[in-house]
């Protein structure tokens, strides 16, 4: 097991109350498990996040490499995806 080290923080009252009925529920055995469970979530969803900035960023400079942008005919593009969901079976 990891090595433990105790944290202060401050919490608002209304933090402290919803820790306090989290474990009086029977949710969390104690307020510290509850903080536990909150900081995973917490590094899961900035995982997350970092993955997705990456994601974007590459789009981005795929975007910017590959040329110079063009004007659409809009008419042309709807006859193009009108013919791609047919031909997908999508349309009847």
């Amino acid at each position: 097991m990891p090595e433990v080290q105790k944290v202060s923080i401050a919490l608002t009252g209304e933090q402290v109350g919803a820790l306090k009925a989290a474990v009086e529920t029977g949710e969390y055995a104690t307020t510290s498990e509850a903080i536990r469970e909150a900081l995973r979530e917490w590094q899961w969803k900035r995982d997350l996040r970092g993955e997705e900035l990456k994601r974007l960023r590459r789009a981005w400079q795929e975007g910017k490499t590959s040329g110079p942008a063009v004007a659409l005919d809009l008419g042309e593009t709807r006859k193009e995806a009108r013919r791609r969901l047919k031909a997908s079976g999508q349309v009847a």
